[in-house]
């Protein structure tokens, strides 16, 4: 049933209400932000109890990410148990879309180019179009490589003692980009180590199911990196920040004051790491992050979530 984006709960009451109690079930299309952000609490936090406690993931995939989640612990037993999961948003279709410039070679363009032209045919060569990738990394705009995600860790202190978990679909150019940071941190960990090449073989071409993979093995980190927007990372958040009570260790650095750091010709290590570890402290201050009237309450669960519980 084909549903305006942010309609009222007037809307489904008496729209899809009836349709629901005729046949039974109802799906709703498309799936993001049907109802409005700004609703009453009853209802905010009716949303709260189907997102965080009803939805539950496919049984197949359900029984495969708990497993992963054992196995992780138990890699990372030297440390308690825990662990650090960093989403790393680095395939190729993101970086083409970023419109950035990494190594900057001719073999690079040319796969850029391409990869831009399979997925988007001819949108960033529209007249008037103009794409600079120095302006897009100034603004923050552009993809983290590993080797900058690990040089940020390693800043903010984390050694190569660290278990780190990283979640992401299949890494441009992963034998050349994922090198640096599997050398700094040697106990790194993905579903394609985790897993078996036979358990991953069912969720092979699906996308999405490969990604909730990783989504509950991120869930049950000690902390979570979020290098880059989108639907996984604020979901993710909201959801730890409500298991946790608020508490949720989440790491979401401003990348434009990252590449200040990492563009600096002349920066000593030691500056470098005073830069992250404000970051770092940034990221803490934060601590139990309230909603704000335009924020999405899946990722700032609080106080809608986690304060009207008993009335529900």
């Amino acid at each position: 049933m084909r549903t305006k984006a942010y309609s009222s709960p007037d809307h489904y009451v008496q729209k899809v209400l009836p349709k629901l109690m005729e046949l039974g079930v109802v799906r709703i299309a498309p799936f993001s932000n049907r109802l409005a952000q700004s609703v009453p609490s009853n209802i905010q936090a009716l949303r709260c109890l189907v997102n965080y406690e009803a939805l539950r993931f496919a049984e197949p995939i359900r029984v495969l990410a708990d497993e992963m989640v054992v196995r992780m612990m138990k890699r990372s037993s030297l440390a308690g148990g825990k662990y650090v999961s960093v989403h790393l948003r680095f395939e190729e279709d993101m970086v083409a879309f970023s419109c950035c410039t990494y190594d900057g070679g001719r073999k690079e363009k040319i796969e850029m180019e391409n990869a831009r032209e399979r997925s988007w045919r001819g949108k960033f060569h529209r007249p008037g179009r103009v794409i600079n990738p120095e302006a897009n990394r100034r603004d923050g705009k552009c993809p983290l490589t590993p080797l900058e995600v690990g040089m940020m860790l390693r800043g903010m202190g984390f050694d190569n003692t660290t278990f780190l978990y990283v979640a992401s679909g299949k890494i441009y150019n992963a034998a050349k980009y994922m090198a640096p940071l599997g050398q700094m941190f040697p106990l790194l960990q993905t579903k394609d180590t985790l897993a078996l090449s036979e358990e991953l073989a069912k969720f092979e071409g699906y996308s999405s199911r490969l990604a909730a993979l990783d989504y509950t093995v991120c869930v049950q980190s000690e902390v979570f990196v979020t290098t880059q927007g989108g639907n996984f990372p604020h979901f993710l958040m909201g959801h730890r920040r409500y298991l946790l009570g608020g508490n949720a260790k989440t790491i979401k650095p401003d990348k434009r004051k990252l590449v200040l750091s990492f563009d600096d010709p002349n920066i000593r290590w030691s500056r470098f790491k005073h830069h992250m570890l404000e970051i770092l402290h940034h990221s803490d201050i934060r601590g139990i992050a309230f909603r704000k009237p335009n924020d999405s309450i899946y990722t700032f669960p609080m106080p809608d979530c986690m304060c009207q519980q008993d009335g529900i």
